[in-house]
């Protein structure tokens, strides 16, 4: 998978690309961005420094780019990740002895601001879900991705992806399809169950229906996207919520800080949002414990004299 005419000195980045697909197993949308990450390096030396090799790049160069970047207000955060694109790239180089150092290797990522993401309430959660109205097959449809986005903590495009067939109302589980293809197995409330038997029997009832083994469907009778997921949770949550980010990324946070705050098992969770490592779930545990601060404030007898 290339974008575009592949030249001789572009071929390394062929090789990367097919290596990050077959071998690492990275989504499509993921290996784009490595890849236009790398391109946009490769355009920076060609304009500056007329030179299209970016596996002879040299760290001076590097942080040249890095300077134009910020000049051109790009977020640190932003930087970073194109860097991290950059470096993963001079790895596979290396491994593949194509190149005999990477001039990244010593490299130390821009300083950014902690990204605080306050999950929504249990209350704000379901006023939403009282507010959706269930007369119409788009109503089941939302009331459905609402439900199985904060029940499961599943992400947008596991929703996306969703079959028919990977919904087991005998067993109560969805089987979720996450990053790198790794399967995982997720148990469903009653509500959610009954919400999903509402949905199919309305789907049903769709004029056309073009691709049969999605679950959620336009009313067109087509796979939805997630760009109308994200349009659908901002909807119902902009008229409930003050919160500044209100996506679909919000209600899995809320997923996993709420079973956390409940005193579900860490690792537990971990499992449940298909993370690869407890660090990344440890995030969720800072909100966990902020719920506990401000409980503690409010009822520990030292504070109420």
């Amino acid at each position: 998978m290339y974008i575009g005419v592949v030249k001789p000195n572009q071929m390394p980045v062929q090789n990367f690309i097919n290596y990050l697909l077959l071998e690492k197993k990275y989504s499509p949308n993921t290996v784009v961005a490595y890849q236009n990450d790398i391109e946009a390096f490769q355009s920076f030396l060609i304009t500056d420094f007329s030179d299209a090799e970016v596996s002879k790049a040299n760290y001076s160069q590097i942080r040249s780019w890095i300077v134009q970047l910020v000049d051109s207000n790009i977020s640190n955060r932003t930087i970073n990740r194109k860097l991290s694109s950059l470096n993963s790239y001079y790895k596979f180089l290396l491994k593949t002895e194509s190149i005999n150092s990477n001039p990244l290797a010593k490299h130390k990522a821009l300083k950014v601001s902690k990204k605080i993401q306050i999950p929504f309430s249990e209350v704000e959660i379901n006023n939403v879900l009282d507010s959706i109205s269930t007369n119409t097959f788009e109503g089941l449809r939302d009331k459905l991705i609402v439900e199985l986005f904060y029940s499961t903590g599943m992400r947008r495009i596991e929703l996306v992806q969703l079959q028919l067939q990977d919904v087991d109302l005998s067993q109560g589980q969805v089987k979720v399809l996450g990053k790198r293809n790794k399967e995982r197995f997720i148990p469903l409330l009653p509500s959610v169950m009954l919400t999903f038997q509402a949905y199919v029997s309305a789907r049903l009832n769709l004029e056309t229906i073009k691709d049969q083994h999605v679950l959620f469907l336009t009313k067109k009778g087509t796979k939805v996207y997630e760009m109308l997921i994200y349009r659908v949770i901002t909807s119902y949550f902009d008229t409930i919520s003050t919160k500044v980010k209100k996506s679909p990324h919000i209600l899995r946070h809320s997923f996993a800080t709420h079973l956390l705050s409940n005193g579900a098992d860490l690792n537990a969770v971990k499992e449940l949002l298909g993370h690869s490592s407890l660090a990344a779930t440890q995030v969720y545990t800072h909100n966990s414990v902020a719920e506990l601060k401000k409980a503690y404030k409010k009822s520990h007898p030292r504070t109420l004299s």
